[in-house]
């Protein structure tokens, strides 16, 4: 299951030089470790407000309607941020990508704009924080899950990008395990 962590969720300032650059420079690291496209005009955009918390609140409410798409939604939203800079704070540009995996947009919008939809992200977020999640993309793997009795067990598989090479064998041998 995806929990989004909330990178910078509730973030309400507008981005200036500094954050614009600060920003800049861990895409430039992304790109350089991962290969992933950026659209590094995003950061010609003026009184933008970088606030992760809509497309975060995005994937719960793609999760709640049509869980096996999440991880598809995920990765459009990325490209559409990152790639092709969209803004993903914007409602309407959340609910077309949602449609392009077949999700009705009303449906969608009211879903997302709804009380429960906050709250369920916002719980995404604690879990996170409970979890002691510092690093994005991070990769916790559950032993037993509460719900069968007893402690959960968790294995943190990758904290922070790594390439499938890399995480591969650390996949397969929590598998085995």
């Amino acid at each position: 299951t995806l929990i989004v962590g909330g990178l910078r969720a509730g973030n309400d300032k507008i981005m200036d030089e500094e954050s614009k650059n600060f920003i800049r420079h861990h895409w430039q690291e992304v790109n350089k470790a991962s290969g992933q496209p950026f659209n590094f005009n995003f950061f010609e955009r003026d009184d933008f407000i970088y606030d992760t918390e809509p497309a975060c609140r995005a994937c719960v409410t793609v999760r709640g309607i049509k869980p096996e798409a999440t991880l598809n939604y995920l990765e459009l939203l990325h490209r559409s941020f990152y790639a092709n800079n969209q803004d993903i704070t914007d409602t309407s540009v959340l609910a077309s990508l949602a449609v392009s995996l077949g999700i009705d947009a009303e449906h969608f919008t009211t879903v997302f704009q709804s009380d429960e939809a906050r709250a369920a992200t916002f719980d995404d977020f604690q879990v996170a924080r409970n979890l002691g999640v510092t690093g994005f993309p991070t990769i916790v793997a559950v032993d037993k899950p509460a719900d069968e009795g007893g402690d959960s067990q968790f294995a943190y598989l990758s904290v922070g990008y790594r390439p499938f090479e890399a995480l591969e064998p650390v996949l397969e041998e929590w598998i085995a395990a």
